[in-house]
């Protein structure tokens, strides 16, 4: 993990790099991808779940 200094110097470069007002912008775009990821990873667990459930018993009558 970064220490205190690190972090400053990364979020110092970050300004640097996209500026002021572009850093909304971008913290937008990636709380946007985390969203869909989690939502992509949910349906996967959802359908890994589905189908590990067990048939029911099927009657002839």
């Amino acid at each position: 993990m970064p220490g205190g200094m690190e972090l400053v110097l990364i979020f110092a470069v970050v300004i640097l790099l996209f500026g002021g007002k572009k850093i909304p912008e971008l913290m937008q775009g990636i709380g946007k991808g985390i969203r869909e990821f989690n939502d992509a990873k949910e349906k996967v667990k959802g359908n890994i779940e589905e189908g590990m459930k067990p048939e029911p018993p099927k009657t002839d009558k």
